[in-house]
């Protein structure tokens, strides 16, 4: 409101602009759900390394495809992933935590599921800050807890390093500030409290009992999509509790087996992938060969095409806890980490496939378990199906190839056949979503569509200065529109204010034709 105008003079006020920035969302947050060494189950955990993976879910497991597709992920340009380890919890095969006996009622449990607590040390002692004091306080006693991996040599195939937690002054008593089981349950990554005894623990140093904590078996669709129940936010749809992600990666279930009920859960993420302006990264099955894929695509059917894409074969690389033997890997983190390398390099409506879409630490491709590598033939029969090829070229070496979506076989006819153009709408979509909130609840008339149309249009002229859209003109590469023209006086009288964004997306030059001619030089009269 002005100032009253009380003297003469000048007075001063500042106008709004009108102009609220609408700053472009991340395109390429990689959430993994599978099975990791240790960790908190069903709850997404942001990672910004694989440095952070290893310290949050023990890093490296053989009997963990995601441990390896994180791994990759990182290495060939990834920059953020929000991780949900998943474990059994079928009956008879549920995972559990090992427990450590402290001695007169006193027990604690490892933070999480999984045979890795069987690695914990506990010590107690009762040098805390009162012991000097005539009466000393006979709650209180000091806790030391050591993760050594090297203890446990039953369990093998996995890599890690020592990790120790002190806390001092914690207390028996549930009425102290330093109550051990909140103490533990805020602070400490590694145990938990299990019950309180009679009497505080004796001073001693206790290993896990060894015939505790389970790693239970291999899990399936039961712990990825399936919920307990309609609320329970548990496997893959633990990610509603996270703010944002762009891309969904399911590694195989177990290194070795060809399907293992993965099939079945394509359909439900990439119909979650829908709901949460995401894209799903689905990796071929490994007994694929050519024909087989040719066949197979129409299995695919069923699943929300156009926010998922396939890539076909897998990839033979180095496994560091076999002495660097050769392995074959499903490629769902390596070309989710080359998304994330192309989108900060040359922007999300750049196909991730070409020469510069390089598999980085990719030693050869296998099919069917078989050490082999596409031709241009095979190529050519795989991606008018909507299959995408990752290929050996002479002297380029391993690229991805294509950049189809599930919607991409010719047949369809899908305006969403390539993943840049998917990928692109999506980013507009959530940035749209996320940048118009203000709206809501302003009077809504010309005042509001003209600040609409402002702040979007120049939104998307900057996605046009940088090259996302085709066009020579902002005119010819896209529109936004707020008005009388799209917004009724019904539809005010209903609250509702109408907006309106198009764009010409780019498509990718998938085929270059050269044309080359003989010419005749003509005699000279």
């Amino acid at each position: 409101m002005p100032s009253p105008r009380t003297y003469p003079g000048v007075y001063i006020e500042e106008v709004p602009s009108g102009v609220r920035t609408l700053t472009g969302v991340a395109t390429s947050i990689t959430a993994f759900v599978g099975r990791a060494w240790r960790g908190p189950t069903n709850e997404p955990i942001t990672i910004f390394s694989f440095t952070d993976y290893g310290r949050a879910f023990g890093g490296l497991w053989r009997d963990s495809t995601m441990s390896y597709a994180v791994q990759q992920f990182f290495a060939n340009g990834g920059a953020q992933a929000v991780i949900v380890r998943v474990a059994t919890r079928s009956v008879g095969n549920v995972a559990s935590a090992a427990s450590i006996d402290l001695g007169g009622g006193n027990v604690l449990a490892a933070a999480n599921v999984g045979t890795w607590g069987r690695n914990l040390v506990v010590t107690v002692d009762h040098h805390t800050k009162d012991e000097n004091e005539p009466t000393p306080d006979a709650n209180l006693f000091n806790l030391s807890i050591l993760d050594s991996p090297d203890l446990n040599a039953d369990v093998a195939g996995r890599g890690g390093s020592s990790a120790r937690e002190t806390f001092l002054n914690v207390s028996r008593d549930s009425a102290s500030p330093r109550f051990v089981t909140k103490v533990l349950e805020q602070q400490s990554n590694l145990v938990r409290v299990t019950s309180v005894g009679g009497a505080r623990p004796l001073p001693a140093s206790v290993q896990a009992d060894i015939t505790t904590g389970s790693d239970g078996g291999e899990i399936g669709t039961t712990e990825v999509i399936d919920p307990p129940n309609d609320t329970a936010k548990t496997g893959m749809y633990a990610l509603l509790d996270t703010d944002l992600f762009n891309l969904l990666c399911i590694p195989p279930y177990t290194p070795t087996t060809a399907d293992n009920g993965i099939a079945q859960t394509w359909s439900p993420a990439a119909l979650f992938c829908k709901e949460r302006r995401a894209f799903l990264l689905v990796d071929a099955p490994n007994n694929w060969a050519v024909a087989d894929a040719v066949a197979g695509i129409s299995g695919f059917s069923a699943i929300e095409r156009t926010h998922a894409a396939i890539y076909f074969p897998r990839l033979r690389m180095s496994d560091p806890l076999q002495e660097n033997k050769l392995e074959d890997f499903a490629p769902c983190g390596v070309v989710a980490g080359i998304m994330s390398r192309t989108d900060a390099e040359r922007g999300v409506w750049k196909a991730p496939a070409g020469i510069e879409a390089n598999l980085q630490g990719v030693l050869g491709l296998s099919i069917n378990g078989l050490a082999a590598n596409l031709t241009d033939q095979e190529n050519g029969l795989l991606n008018p199906l909507g299959i995408n090829c990752l290929r050996n070229l002479p002297t380029i070496g391993h690229v991805v190839w294509g950049a189809r979506t599930l919607a991409g076989a010719n047949a369809l006819a899908s305006q969403w056949k390539y993943v840049p153009v998917r990928r692109l709408a999506l980013f507009i979509e959530e940035t749209l979503f996320r940048g118009t909130q203000w709206v809501v609840f302003e009077p809504n008339d010309e005042p509001l569509w003209a600040q609409i149309r402002l702040n979007l249009g120049a939104f998307m002229q900057s996605l046009f200065i940088n090259g996302a859209f085709q066009g020579s003109t902002p005119r010819e590469a896209y529109f936004v529109k707020c008005s009388r023209e799209t917004t009724t006086q019904t539809d005010i009288d209903n609250g509702i204010v109408n907006i309106e964004v198009g764009f010409a997306p780019l498509k990718p030059a998938e085929f270059v034709v050269i044309k080359i001619q003989q010419i005749a030089l003509q005699a000279q009269a």
